[in-house]
């Protein structure tokens, strides 16, 4: 049985990269330069700047929100103190921290609630330790797998070799990092939601499997 809350809190992430993009799309639109040549020129530039702006700084408020509520869905999902909203601010890592919390109110059939709390101190560390590296290294891997992707694609598409491709990039290696660095996080964020799922999806699958098995 998966939590209502935990079901919202993906929901309301997976809805974060369509806010971005709709917001950039809107912010790359909006040119004040179709000021040029009308009257009043300066004063309608600065209006449409200043609408571009506002458009930028409004979609950067609902993401935001959108995390917020994330950070909230799963702290109500493990009966939580409010107080705990306060890791939103610490992004991927205080989500983790989040994850780690344990669930006050586990649902009887939440398989990774009840295996979590069946570890003691020393094993719940070891475990908590090796879930965090594990989801770090399997964003990193999926970014560099999708960034060899997307690199294979621009060069079937559009006929430039791929050595060229890594070069531009290379160029403006700075941004692209960046970028690199914000995929890793969003990864890591997807993995620690997802990752009560799997176990529970996986745990029931094979406690049917068992039955049919012993026949």
């Amino acid at each position: 049985m998966i939590k209502k809350q935990s079901i919202v809190a993906l929901v309301l992430f997976l809805l974060i990269p369509p806010v971005l993009g709709l917001g950039g799309m809107l912010f790359s639109l909006i040119n004040p330069e179709i000021a040029a040549g009308h009257p009043n020129y300066a004063r309608n530039w600065h209006l449409l700047n200043l609408l571009k702006n506002m458009c930028s700084l409004a979609f950067a408020g609902v993401v935001a929100v959108l995390w917020l509520l994330v950070c909230l869905m799963v702290i109500r999902s493990k009966q939580r103190s409010l107080a705990w909203l306060f890791l939103a601010a610490l992004g991927p890592l205080g989500l983790a921290v989040l994850a780690m919390l344990n669930d006050r109110a586990p649902a009887e059939r939440d398989r990774y609630a009840r295996f979590v709390r069946g570890l003691n101190g020393f094993a719940r560390g070891a475990w908590e330790l090796c879930t965090f590296v594990m989801i770090w290294v399997l964003a990193y891997e999926a970014m560099v797998l999708t960034r060899t992707l997307r690199i294979w694609i621009e060069a079937a598409t559009t006929g430039t070799s791929v050595a060229q491709i890594v070069n531009i990039q290379n160029a403006s290696s700075g941004m692209w990092a960046f970028a690199e660095g914000n995929e890793v996080m969003y990864l890591v964020v997807l993995f620690y939601l997802l990752w009560p799922m799997v176990f529970c999806i996986v745990g029931n699958a094979a406690a049917r499997m068992a039955p049919a098995r012993a026949r």
